[in-house]
């Protein structure tokens, strides 16, 4: 299938589960998490607040099967493991951290349409 046969507005279209993934929260957290660089479960557990240890590791699951995260297992002990973005994943990560930094200039205007809407 080539690029000009996909189209997410389609109902069974296999791009829709992409942008599902890309758009998740976990995901693009845990994709910023790794930005500066490849880290180990618990830096990004640390950097990534809030999100449970089973939302990780199915996050990260689900980042390495689509080819945007890397897991290495260093054979040491303990193990030391270490996740890091994979081309593809930087790649997306230009694309998402755009959003990341509309979301925090933008969140002070969106908390008062908020207000304002919930008022009425």
């Amino acid at each position: 299938m080539s690029a000009l046969e996909y189209t997410p507005y389609a109902a069974n279209c296999p791009s829709r589960q992409l942008l599902d993934r890309i758009g998740d929260r976990w995901s693009v957290l845990t994709i910023g998490s790794l930005a500066d660089g490849p880290a180990r479960y618990s830096a990004i557990a640390n950097r990534v607040q809030g999100v449970s240890q089973k939302m990780l590791t199915q996050t990260l699951r689900a980042l390495e099967r689509d080819g945007l995260v890397t897991r290495t297992v260093y054979p040491e002990i303990p193990p030391h493991v270490e996740y890091a973005l994979t081309d593809r994943g930087r790649s997306l990560r230009t694309v998402l951290e755009p959003l990341e930094d509309w979301a925090t200039s933008h969140m002070a205007d969106v908390a008062e349409s908020r207000v304002a809407y919930d008022a009425r």
